[in-house]
């Protein structure tokens, strides 16, 4: 089937509660975006998958929880406070702000021109200004003084408080280059956003990896971190036509990087990121050891070598992830002449991993379906539903992409057994209750 429009995942996103637009009930807030109780378990099962492949299952990266709030000479020592800027122009009859490069593009729908062929608003088709450069990030006050000694930031990504403690992890986690920090975390940027749902916001969610390497070894460990990134996305159900790997061109790169390249993303709108790989080279280490006078190095005493080590970094979008995978799971077919849809999301990824339907709400079922629940609750996040006809909860389970089902029915009063459907076959299976942890656990396969 074809890939669905974004309105039809957005509509079903509210509707199935994965997604509200933020303070709905007061109009809404440009580009703000809450997560309801699907949404918000779909991301955390994003960034655990992210922790478990990037920390848990390996023995050279490390984790850290950063504090959002810091010393505001590390945005001056990481480049962000001079240069973190964006053109802008503004209209001169409806006042809106745009990014050239955003009309450019088409981002607003075809750009109107005027008769000289420059671009008009894509608001009003009034007169535009010249390009500013206006700084993305989001300032704020320390203390009771609103002085320029009480400034301090939101943070535009997460991967200066990595580099910031290279120090304090190197002599305490004990590890030696190759090595990797990760961190997940909330950035602000104070940017012009286009629309498209999730994909850009001004407060997004960001799963991080700075990994140390020996300088000579850079560029093999780059090639490696884009493999690895790309197959992850690939595990977790994405289609290799939805996936590829772009190169940055030699203009795109920063002044820092021997090479980046993002994973993208099939969206309805055309390719876009979901993650940059870099070769960010020793800039940041050397940044912050001139600007904080400490030495961030690593001394070999193998070989009586010291050095700064390079950085590969993987630097993901929890929050396009989430859309991207929405998208690609999401799927409708015929069944007897009904159209039922389904979420196809992997089981490591889907916000409920379990239903628990009793087929009546009629005691004994109840209290049978309720011992079933709390049998499977230990082990899983599931879901109780006893109400409407137990075609229709299959349907809504398929909708929000639980991938089994366990029906109780009166004949699990005589004979202890339930019915277990799977999602995308439909297929039914009689199980014991006194078996079913163990017969979930093999299906789910977590």
């Amino acid at each position: 089937m074809p890939a669905p429009d974004l309105d039809t995942i957005v509509s079903l996103a509210k509707r199935r509660g994965f997604v509200f637009p933020s303070a709905e009930i007061y109009g809404g807030f440009a580009n703000t975006y809450d997560y309801g109780p699907l949404g918000a378990e779909l991301k955390r099962n994003i960034r655990d998958a992210w922790w478990r492949a990037m920390v848990r299952e390996r023995d050279d990266v490390v984790g850290i929880d950063a504090a959002m709030m810091t010393n505001p000479r590390v945005w001056v020592a990481s480049g962000h406070t001079e240069t973190f800027n964006d053109p802008l122009v503004d209209c001169k009859e409806c006042r809106q702000r745009f990014r050239p490069d955003h009309i450019e593009e088409g981002q607003y729908g075809e750009p109107a021109r005027d008769e000289a062929g420059n671009v008009r608003c894509p608001s009003c088709g009034g007169e535009l200004t010249e390009p500013r450069l206006f700084n993305l990030m989001f300032q704020t006050q320390v203390g009771t003084v609103a002085d320029e000694g009480s400034i301090a930031y939101l943070p535009p990504e997460t991967a200066q408080g990595m580099f910031v403690n290279f120090k304090n992890i190197l002599e305490t986690s004990r590890k030696r280059p190759p090595f990797g920090i990760a961190q997940v975390g909330k950035s602000f940027r104070n940017e012009i956003t286009p629309g498209n749902f999730v994909f850009r916001t001004r407060e997004f969610e960001q799963m991080e990896l700075e990994f140390f390497v020996p300088p000579d070894d850079a560029p093999q460990w780059y090639e490696y971190w884009l493999a690895e990134r790309l197959e992850w996305y690939a595990d977790l159900g994405i289609p290799g036509h939805q996936l590829r790997l772009r190169a940055h061109d030699a203009d795109e790169l920063s002044h820092y990087s021997s090479g980046t390249s993002d994973v993208e993303f099939l969206f309805p709108w055309g390719w876009g990121e979901l993650e940059g790989i870099a070769n960010r080279g020793d800039y940041d280490l050397r940044q912050h050891a001139e600007h904080s006078g400490q030495k961030l190095e690593y001394f070999d005493q193998a070989s009586g070598e010291r050095y700064v080590p390079h950085v590969i970094e993987p630097a993901a979008g929890a929050t396009r992830a989430l859309m991207a995978f929405l998208l690609a799971a999401y799927r409708t077919e015929s069944v007897n002449d009904e159209e039922r849809t389904v979420l196809g999301l992997h089981p490591r990824l889907a916000p409920y991993k379990v239903a628990v339907l009793p087929l009546s709400r009629k005691e004994p079922l109840p209290a049978l379906a309720t011992e079933v629940l709390g049998l499977c609750q230990p082990h899983w996040m599931c879901d109780y539903d006893e109400t409407q006809a137990i075609g229709r909860r299959y349907r809504r389970q398929d909708e929000i992409g639980t991938p089994l089902c366990v029906t109780v029915d009166f004949d699990s009063i005589d004979d202890r057994c339930v019915t277990v459907r799977d999602r995308d076959t439909m297929t039914q299976n009689r199980v014991p209750i006194d078996a079913l942890v163990e017969h979930l656990t093999a299906r789910l396969d977590l």
